[in-house]
């Protein structure tokens, strides 16, 4: 039997997504935001959701989270007004290691 090596993103589309529309486990305060310099939201997500629109504002889409928190434990001054994990029985189920 061989065993093949997948890439991070081959792994992560394996996974399934039970997406809560009527309660987001994140929160932003985007005019906290505006005024950080370094967002370092913007990098440390290992799934890229947090991006900066068009007005420079950063945005970002709850429905694609891991749930690692990293995002969070960056925040240093607090644009991140909430952070949980979803409510049972949704969020991320994943389905390789």
């Amino acid at each position: 039997m061989t065993t093949q090596l997948m890439d991070a993103a081959t792994l992560l589309a394996l996974d399934k997504f039970e997406i809560d529309e009527e309660n987001p486990h994140i929160r932003i305060d985007r005019d906290i935001c505006r005024t950080c310099a370094a967002k370092p939201c913007l990098y440390v997500c290992p799934a890229a959701l947090y991006t900066l629109d068009a007005d420079g504002d950063v945005s970002y889409d709850y429905a694609g989270c891991l749930e690692c928190g990293t995002c969070r434990l960056v925040c240093a001054i607090k644009g991140i007004t909430q952070w949980t994990y979803p409510r049972a029985p949704f969020g991320i189920h994943y389905r390789h290691g």
